[in-house]
């Protein structure tokens, strides 16, 4: 038990929680760093392949709210623990499900649907995964470390991230075009689904957060967390929706459709694209901790109101140098946008959490920033996709990213500071 009487879980607990974020941004990574693959092989031939498989993403990802909800009631209602392990379970077996699929070319378009219908039971499993896990970590830490400990979850996120364009990269260079759509695009599936198993293992030893103990202890469960949260909490909810908006926009549209758009442009190939998203995603990892611990000193205010300034400011420009043709542009470009994603991300996480009080924290998260990044994750690679091939405007997805971090910019000036008192960092 520290000073401020707060008893952090242990470290073992802690990291086991935060790196087993990994799953959850493999997968869904995978899917958009993969997406040229996909659309041959589950959508057929054709330039409208890649929309629609985008399109796929991004009714997948509106079920992600749904299960935010779901888990975040068992999360308030039965604790973190017991979520988490729920939630992996389901990403397990929707995984493994996807990696033996039948293909386009063996049963039509009934391969594309099933692909679909997977991916929404994967997104409403991973509903309550990166929610759960930032309350976890945010009750488990001790107050002075919260930034950092909760930017390792979003930066183990972006390992997880890195190990999908890693193994996306490694598939696509080591065999022929013709493998690749019979058999070998299953790889990266597999191993997500041996990831997978293996979090699930890890969970299992997990502590449950102090958080819920002292709520069991004190008989503070809330009833229904979902009233609770609409009845108590509606500003926070507000806050947390604009602060994942900027978190999601940056990261889904200046991070994980980068691939795509590099190569629907013409620019580059895909296995050049791929790479330069590795060396982007490596960027990120090491940003996210040194803003984390940033906003421990300085607060979480002046951070997200620096990165709003900057997403306003950079991307449109970034977009229009990757798509120059110049690998050396590309990546400056890339690395840009990284930086801007894995900042927000890292101080994102544990100011969305700290607008809520332990009682219903989870579904709070759920309602505010789950709903965000289903609308400006989910949707928004699709979004810019369709606007670069309707108008040729290559800036648009800066111009996206501008126009949100315009609108979210005046809420991160009026809110409070959540960081602890300035004697307590």
């Amino acid at each position: 038990m520290d000073a401020t009487g707060h008893r952090p879980v242990s470290r073992g607990s802690l990291a086991i929680a935060a790196f087993s974020t990994i799953v959850e941004w493999y997968d869904f990574t995978l899917y958009l760093y993969f997406a040229t693959v996909l659309a041959r092989v589950f959508f057929g031939p054709g330039e409208a392949s890649l929309l629609v498989a985008l399109g796929g993403f991004a009714i997948a990802y509106l079920m992600r709210p749904l299960g935010a909800v779901f888990f975040g009631h068992i999360g308030d209602r039965r604790g973190r623990r017991h979520m988490l392990l729920l939630s992996v379970t389901l990403m397990t077996a929707a995984m493994l499900a996807t990696a033996l699929l039948p293909t386009y070319a063996q049963i039509g378009p009934a391969a594309g649907l099933l692909l679909i219908l997977l991916r929404c039971v994967m997104g409403f499993s991973v509903g309550g995964e990166y929610t759960g896990v930032v309350a976890y970590l945010l009750e488990g830490a001790a107050p002075h470390r919260r930034g950092l400990i909760a930017s390792s979850a979003s930066a183990a996120s972006e390992v997880g991230a890195l190990l999908a364009v890693g193994v996306s990269a490694l598939t696509v260079a080591s065999m022929s075009e013709a493998d690749l759509a019979s058999w070998g695009w299953r790889i990266p599936f597999f191993v997500g689904a041996a990831l997978a198993g293996t979090v699930w293992i890890a969970r299992s030893t997990m502590e449950e957060s102090p958080e819920f103990h002292r709520q069991v202890r004190e008989r503070t469960i809330p009833e229904s967390p979902l009233r609770h949260s609409f009845g108590n909490h509606r500003g926070a909810i507000g806050r947390a929706f604009a602060i994942s908006a900027l978190g999601s926009i940056t990261y889904y549209v200046g991070i994980t459709y980068v691939p795509a758009f590099m190569t629907s442009a013409g620019a580059l190939s895909e296995k050049v694209s791929l790479w330069l998203s590795t060396i982007a995603a490596v960027m990120v990892i090491l940003v996210t901790p040194l803003v984390g611990i940033l906003s421990d000193r300085i607060g979480r205010k002046p951070v997200l109101i620096s990165l709003a300034v900057g997403s306003a400011l950079l991307p449109a420009t970034m977009f229009a140098l990757m798509a120059s043709g110049s690998h050396l542009q590309a990546l400056a470009g890339a690395l840009v946008l990284a930086s801007l994603a894995g900042g927000v991300s890292a101080v994102g996480a544990v100011a969305t959490a700290e607008q809520f009080p332990g009682e219903a924290r989870v579904t709070g998260l759920a309602l505010g920033a789950t709903m965000a990044t289903a609308i400006f994750g989910g949707l928004t690679p699709y979004a810019a996709q369709l606007l670069v091939e309707r108008t040729g405007w290559e800036m648009a997805p800066g111009a996206m990213i501008a126009l949100v971090s315009l609108c979210v910019l005046p809420i991160f000036l009026i809110m409070k500071e959540t960081a602890p008192p300035v004697g307590q960092r």
